[in-house]
């Protein structure tokens, strides 16, 4: 087989593609236009909305679409179909799922250098940042990072309504607003379940959120981990049903690693891998500077694990105001004596609970199951709209 006939297969695959397009785009992929962008890499958990990312540029401008997972280019490689493309007269190529190509690096390299009028986009998991040859990249293509859905694109997939982005820290007034457009509790129980992803939209999403979670741990921690062994990868899945059902988000080293016969080290280090491909999010205290370690909590990253693994609801919580603090570019640390709360953010400490919740010696008590704010009290819900 030729090259050009592997472009051929490549454009009809597109075709089929681009033919089915979402009513909707959530609206954070709005604000991330890649047509001002010679080059760019889109990074972001899996189901997150990268692909309909490069889609959108492809369809304002002429590129071409390379799935690297599609047989023929793990064949003839990115150069190559690169190169044909451009023969062809695209002005450029966006590589999906880029680390399925053994020499993905080099490659994008190369065409970034060799054809300096061409656009040259590629995505992947955020894995990707941490593999060898990132750092050959980082001049020539700027990261663009594709979060987990807020509540307000949450809202607008499901509503077309845009509510407003603030943050709950400066002001609540928007909220009021936002009570009239929609049943905000109604589609905020709907989003703790199922609306993280814009998968949503498909259906059977905790069958996709598994399948998400399957393929995260088998097939990008190997990127990470080269030499991880198949034991370890049954590890990695005991952590995360570990953590489903412990109405505590912490782990006991000490007694995990007896039970799972693995040393401590290298548990650390599969925590550590957990995290880099976004399954856990671990909040650690603000004097905690370990390279690796367990830290304070524990929690999913994506709070709807919790619905699809039966978690406790008190984990939900705590792990969606870490997940939009984390999310939205926000630090956040654990609060040294629980006495006074959970989390401390930009000096503030938040104490997070249910709708009787008090506010203990924090700034500000986040309550689930509340619609509107008061003086000192914050909604949980009003967390979903910092993007």
């Amino acid at each position: 087989m030729k090259v050009s006939e592997a472009l051929y297969q490549l454009e009809q695959n597109q075709v089929r593609i681009q033919s089915v397009k979402p009513d909707r785009i959530r609206l954070g992929l709005q604000d991330r236009d890649l047509e001002q962008m010679r080059a760019a890499l889109v990074l972001g958990p899996r189901g997150t909305g990268k692909t309909t990312l490069l889609l959108d540029a492809c369809r304002k401008e002429r590129l071409l679409y390379v799935p690297a997972d599609f047989p023929l280019v793990a064949r003839f490689g990115i150069w190559e179909i690169a190169e044909e493309a451009f023969r062809c007269g695209y002005s450029g190529v966006a590589v999906d799922e880029v680390h399925f190509v053994r020499s993905w690096s080099q490659d994008l390299k190369a065409v970034y250098d060799s054809y300096p009028r061409a656009k040259i986009y590629a995505s992947d998991s955020s894995s990707l940042v941490l593999r060898k040859g990132i750092a050959d990249l980082s001049r020539r293509f700027p990261r663009v990072k594709v979060p987990l859905l807020s509540f307000r694109e949450f809202i607008h997939l499901k509503t077309g309504e845009v509510p407003p982005k603030f943050s709950f820290l400066e002001t609540t007034d928007p909220c009021f607003e936002i009570l009239q457009q929609v049943n905000v509790l109604r589609l905020f129980r709907e989003y703790l379940e199922v609306g993280f992803r814009p998968i949503f939209l498909e259906g059977e999403y905790h069958a996709r959120l598994l399948d998400i979670v399957e393929k995260t741990i088998f097939f990008d921690i190997p990127f990470l981990l080269p030499q991880v062994q198949d034991r370890y990868l049954t590890v990695l899945n005991a952590i995360m049903g570990y953590l489903a059902t412990s109405r505590k988000p912490s782990l006991n080293i000490e007694s995990l690693s007896r039970e799972w016969s693995i040393g401590k080290d290298k548990l650390y280090e599969l925590l550590t891998a957990l995290e880099h491909v976004e399954l856990i999010s671990i909040v650690r205290y603000k004097s905690d500077v370990k390279a690796a370690g367990k830290g304070a909590k524990i929690f999913f990253s994506d709070p709807t694990f919790y619905a699809a693994l039966g978690g406790h609801v008190g984990n939900v919580r705590e792990s969606f105001v870490a997940c939009m603090m984390r999310q939205s570019g926000g630090l956040i640390y654990a609060c040294k004596d629980e006495r006074s709360g959970d989390f401390v953010v930009n000096d503030m400490v938040l104490e997070i609970g249910g709708k009787n919740k008090k506010r203990k010696q924090a700034q500000f008590v986040i309550r689930d199951d509340i619609e509107s704010p008061s003086r000192d009290v914050i909604p949980l819900w009003a967390l979903g709209f910092l993007y």
